[in-house]
């Protein structure tokens, strides 16, 4: 009879995941953890490029502290201890985040640029590698989440102007139906006046209602059930007009079903997408991840310069109420594994199947 193999501690450190990583030097990887060669009693981060280790040598650590806790210092070529290249540029554009978010009115490239120590053109090239959006785009959100801030505690528009940071109205009315899809007297009432059209159709996913504000599409649903598609649209916009089946939106709705039928067709619609900065990041990113392949929820928090929001990126993605043209049933778990969909696992499956199909 044959005796099973004890694995030993090289095949173990080979069986880990982090050791491809550590292999590769994945750069991405810096951060979520640390490594220890015993024989030359030092740490180091996934990209370090020192001579690759024997894994017999190696240990895995979560943290720094975890490291040096068992002994060990950290190395002197990748220094595990302080902020990698990529973390430290990440930190200079959130510091310029901040004070966007904190002025009342836009602060200029140039000071942003200074407050960063780059120049002008490198600043706004990396501002928006990191973030996904330019430093205007990133303004601009901050602008619309004050307003409906704003809008929303305070008792008069007027009173909302002030409270949002503008020092006239006319500054305050300046581009709003691009940030409210309506007017901000619409906006605190619950949309009320807005009108938003929408119609229903079926497809091999079930039914679809497919709506449009004045600016764009505003919502795309899916379900079994049509009539509870229509209370999701009114729960979001409680106080709207709803114009249904208005037959000039049949098409529409035509074209959403042909994107789920033929993934590979596009959708040129101008969207109406209503978020905050952060979701709107995820979102960009989410439109950026093609037919037939997908992302993990950590590689999108890493393409949008926050690779610790994995569950922000994972709560934008459930937030997300235009199912299909902004994809994100193309985000999965690390595993592989689909994780939840606002419309359903089976639903995102099936996309998936689809599209690798297509």
């Amino acid at each position: 009879m044959k005796t099973k193999r004890i694995p030993n501690r090289a095949d173990l450190v080979l069986q880990d995941p982090r050791w491809a990583l550590l292999v590769s030097r994945d750069r991405d990887a810096d951060g979520t953890f640390f490594y220890s060669v015993a024989s030359t009693g030092v740490y180091c981060r996934p990209s370090c490029g020192a001579r690759t280790p024997r894994p017999e040598n190696v240990q895995f650590y979560a943290t720094t502290e975890e490291a040096e806790t068992a002994g060990y210092r950290a190395c002197k070529r990748c220094k595990p201890n302080e902020l990698s290249p990529a973390s430290e540029l990440a930190a200079r554009i959130a510091k310029a985040c901040r004070l966007i978010e904190s002025s009342e009115r836009t602060p200029s490239l140039q000071s942003l640029a200074k407050l960063a120590g780059m120049s002008r053109f490198h600043f706004h090239r990396t501002f928006k590698s990191i973030t996904g959006i330019t430093p205007a785009e990133y303004a601009s959100t901050q602008r619309a989440s004050r307003v409906r801030e704003s809008l929303e505690r305070s008792k008069t528009v007027t009173d909302a102007i002030y409270e949002a940071g503008f020092n006239s109205s006319s500054r305050f009315y300046e581009g709003l139906n691009g940030v409210l899809g309506m007017t901000p007297t619409e906006f605190r009432a619950g949309g009320v006046n807005a009108e938003i059209y929408f119609a229903i159709g079926e497809c091999s996913m079930g039914n679809i209602l497919a709506a449009q504000t004045e600016r764009g599409v505003c919502a795309i649903l899916m379900g079994g059930d049509a009539e509870q598609l229509v209370r999701d649209l009114q729960d979001r916009f409680p106080k709207a007009k709803l114009v249904g089946d208005a037959s000039e939106y049949q098409d529409l709705v035509a074209k959403v079903v042909g994107l789920v039928e033929n993934p590979k067709s596009g959708f040129d619609l101008p969207l109406d997408i209503q978020g905050t900065a952060f979701q709107k990041r995820v979102w960009k990113a989410l439109q950026q991840i093609l037919p037939g392949t997908t992302a993990t929820y950590k590689e999108i928090a890493a393409k949008i310069g926050t690779p610790k929001a994995v569950r922000a990126v994972a709560q934008s993605c459930g937030a997300n109420s235009l199912a299909i043209a902004i994809p994100c049933h193309r985000v999965i778990r690390n595993d592989g594994s689909l994780s939840g969909y606002r419309w359903g696992v089976e639903r995102k499956r099936a996309l998936l199947e689809r599209e690798a199909q297509a």
